[in-house]
């Protein structure tokens, strides 16, 4: 049943009337959001080319001294498209064209920023700790074939590319590193980002690849708003959040490879609790599908070696500050997503509820930088 259940939307709509339908989503997602008219050719398209389309629209209210800001955002899941045994370069080169492809329809709906998942270029086969053919996939974050793609796609749409990848950094060793590659929607590549929490849980062997990021919380200034990207693992650590949104971040995207019976019932959460604490809107990107590997490899649980990682379960979903959020793309199949957002609604729910205000964050620096040191003691009293 992992990979069966293609939405929870789609469970609930087809068991619940509708009176109790709206409650449950009110309360599942808060405050409705409306669904987008999507244009009918990008909907053609979506059917003919196989991949779930789905679009929302989030609103504030208007104000007397500055117009909406609207801003239209595309996130993209989707499967590997070559069995993971496949050459590298036809693995990348597929993954490529059916990406281009769905970026067709993304601009035929007026996206001005796309997301893809995490290292959306290769098979999330840092499970299996083998070397090769895996490292080949990592490549070169302002000179690569995949910037070069992306900066094509970006000046052709006017689009804003946010793309994660395997990074191979040459002039330092020919380190590794987890990287998500920001370009302008005139192809200039404005910098990147790299992961800065490594998972060591279950079979996320990534530290057998690349450490944690050495780049801070950097957030991009681009015609369509200050955006910034928190790869994976970061979700679960509210720190990482919180620094990119001090830096001004207005939309901070998740881009995420995780399956269902390690995270699913935490994914709901922890981007739109981010939303909510930081003002900000959120974007959580999950690949889909289930990848086999050539090897067999073990968990260093005591369970039987397997060649599967799990099902990559979906599910993308944009959070608002306000706590409402969209419902999530389909838990099994390609998909992209859609939302268009005011960021007005930022400024305009920080002053309602005040959390930067009250952060009280010269306390928490005083304290953190007594907790990190050798000779810490923990304020515990006791009888």
């Amino acid at each position: 049943m992992a990979a069966g259940l293609d939405s929870l939307e789609e469970c609930l709509e087809r068991h619940l009337p509708p009176a109790e339908l709206a409650e449950a989503k009110r309360i599942l997602y808060g405050e409705a959001v409306r669904q987008l008219d999507l244009p009918s050719a990008a909907l053609s398209a979506a059917t003919e080319r196989e991949f779930d389309l789905q679009g929302y629209g989030f609103g504030a209210e208007p104000e007397q001294l500055r117009p909406p800001r609207i801003v239209r955002v595309g996130l993209i899941q989707n499967k590997i498209q070559l069995p993971t045994d496949a050459p590298v370069a036809e693995q990348v080169t597929a993954l490529h064209k059916r990406i281009e492809e769905i970026v067709e329809v993304a601009a035929m709906c007026g996206v001005n920023v796309i997301c893809f998942q995490e290292v959306w270029t290769m098979p999330f086969a840092f499970c299996t700790r083998e070397r090769l053919p895996w490292t080949e996939f990592a490549e070169s974050a302002e000179s690569g074939p995949t910037a070069r793609f992306c900066q094509e796609l970006a000046r052709k749409h006017n689009m804003v590319v946010v793309s994660p990848i395997l990074e191979r950094d040459t002039a330092h060793g020919e380190t590794l590193w987890n990287t998500a590659v920001v370009i302008s929607n005139r192809g200039a590549v404005l910098g990147k980002s790299r992961k800065n929490h490594i998972p060591r849980i279950g079979d996320f062997n990534e530290s057998t690849y690349y450490m944690e990021g050495d780049m801070g919380h950097p957030v991009f200034q681009t015609q369509f708003g200050k955006i910034a990207v928190n790869i994976c693992y970061g979700r679960h650590h509210p720190l990482n959040w919180l620094m990119y949104s001090l830096n001004g971040a207005e939309i901070i995207f998740n881009p995420s490879a995780t399956i269902g019976k390690l995270s699913e019932s935490m994914w709901p959460i922890e981007a739109r609790n981010a939303a909510i604490a930081n003002h900000c809107f959120t974007c959580a990107v999950n690949r889909v599908g289930t990848e086999v590997y050539p090897n067999p490899f073990t968990s260093g649980d005591g369970g039987e070696a397997h060649r599967d990682f799990g099902h990559f379960y979906g599910s993308s979903y944009v959070a608002a500050p306000d706590g409402s959020r969209t419902p999530g793309l389909s838990r099994t199949q390609d998909g992209l997503l859609v939302t268009e957002m005011d960021l007005n609604l930022c400024r305009q729910v920080g002053d309602k509820w005040n959390f930067k205000m009250t952060g009280r964050y010269k306390m928490y620096a005083e304290e953190l930088a007594a907790v990190v040191q050798p000779d810490f003691v923990p304020n515990v009293i006791k009888e």
